[in-house]
């Protein structure tokens, strides 16, 4: 088996308005879909900017740009917009392009290609491995790519991952062909391109890891003062605040309850870089949590206007009943058509329409309930005759038990 680094040579990063108008040129002149893919420095950074930007196109070659010494990448976008761009994983990136004037009208996402595909694992290396017969190499994937200068071998490393995306796209087109999915795929790369980013999540603070060991409103205030502490140190110096204040550092500090700020300061367990360089900062949180009168409540916002499925039975028995018959229908469905079954109908989306079914029980007002809820049309196409049929089941069932004597 070939791998992919082999012999590569030198790679070099454009950094300079000039290199990149001269970049934007030589890849107008190429021809063909456009693989592109852009590195963060998830885990480092605060912020989920690219710093990194890779563009292959055949006739033209691959061209790493780095988006902050340059800025808006307007003038390329303007050249490629409306070809086919390839992605892998396309809504992990497409937001950190948009955000330096990069935003494609066509997208080919080898990673749901591979998804809808059937393939057992979708990550690049291994699709490349499966389709290409190549071994792509890895290791840099989790690489702060905020670094500067960017390492001989992870420059080599994030070239391979466009210049073989071209052929990956070609290779999996076939597949998705031979399937009959090519249809469903095209769907799903559209959906993937205008899907609405997701709104901020309401009191972040309660994802704290370690939070649930906890008891009272008060812990719950001192633990959110110290987060949001850190939210804000974090995005004033661009750097996860994980590695700035662990969250098992913020559950020590509130269960430490230390009564100075020496003490917090002598606690062991109160550990990360900034611990004890800005302890005034999180003493300061921890004072203004004992002081407050405005405490957070022991239960978090509801974002969802559904119960949990595992309270059905006793709340809803019939949409229980529904539930219940229509699971298995998409399992089976999604084994026969070798997709999973989160790609075959959005889990969610069952379980609105089981709980609030239609007044009238046919395929067509199913289907348009599961429009509603967001599924797109082959989705609705394959599932819900089998949704409706699970549906009367259910309903038949419940009768049947409620005239049986015994």
């Amino acid at each position: 088996m070939a791998t992919a680094d082999d012999d590569h040579g030198f790679v070099d990063v454009i950094d300079t308005r000039e290199a990149y108008l001269e970049a934007v040129d030589a890849i107008a002149k190429g021809h063909g879909p456009i693989s592109i893919d852009a590195e963060r420095a998830s885990g480092y950074r605060y912020s989920q900017r690219a710093y990194l930007i890779q563009i292959f196109r055949r006739g033209s070659g691959v061209f790493l740009f780095d988006p902050p010494a340059i800025g808006s990448m307007s003038e390329l976008n303007d050249v490629i917009r409306d070809d086919e761009w390839i992605l892998h994983a396309a809504s992990q990136d497409l937001a950190c392009l948009r955000e330096v004037g990069l935003d494609p009208t066509r997208i080919f996402d080898t990673e749901l290609g591979a998804r809808l595909a059937g393939m057992p694992r979708v990550g690049l290396g291994a699709v490349v491995e499966e389709l290409l017969g190549i071994h792509l190499a890895k290791e840099h994937s989790a690489a702060d790519w905020s670094t500067r200068p960017l390492p001989q071998s992870w420059l080599v490393y994030a070239a391979l991952d466009v210049e073989l995306l071209v052929d990956l796209r070609d290779a999996m087109y076939e597949l998705l062909d031979g399937q009959e999915k090519i249809e469903i795929a095209e769907e799903e790369f559209e959906a993937t391109l205008h899907r609405d980013a997701k709104p901020p999540r309401q009191e972040p603070w309660r994802r704290t890891s370690g939070l649930s060991t906890l008891r009272g409103q008060r812990a719950l205030g001192l633990v959110r003062e110290l987060w949001e502490a850190r939210d804000a140190y974090a995005i004033e110096v661009d750097t996860s605040p994980g590695r700035l204040l662990p969250d098992s550092s913020i559950i020590a500090a509130v269960r430490g309850n230390a009564q100075t700020k020496r003490d917090l300061g002598a606690q062991k367990d109160f550990v990360g870089r900034a611990s004890r360089t800005e302890l005034a900062r999180w003493w300061a949180a921890l004072e203004r949590g004992r002081a407050s009168s405005d405490l957070p409540s022991l239960r978090g916002p509801s974002t969802d206007t559904l119960p949990p499925p595992r309270s059905w039975i006793d709340r809803a028995p019939e949409a229980d009943a529904r539930y219940k018959a229509a699971r298995p229908k998409m399992q089976h469905m999604s084994e026969a058509m070798s997709i999973p079954v989160e790609n075959l109908l959005t889990p969610d989306h069952l379980r609105r329409v089981a709980w609030d079914m239609p007044a009238v029980l046919d395929v067509e007002h199913i289907g348009a309930a599961l429009r509603d809820a967001g599924a797109r049309e082959w989705q609705i196409r394959v599932t819900a005759p089998a949704i409706t049929q699970a549906f009367v089941e259910a309903g038949q069932s419940l009768r049947d038990g409620a005239d049986d004597p015994s």
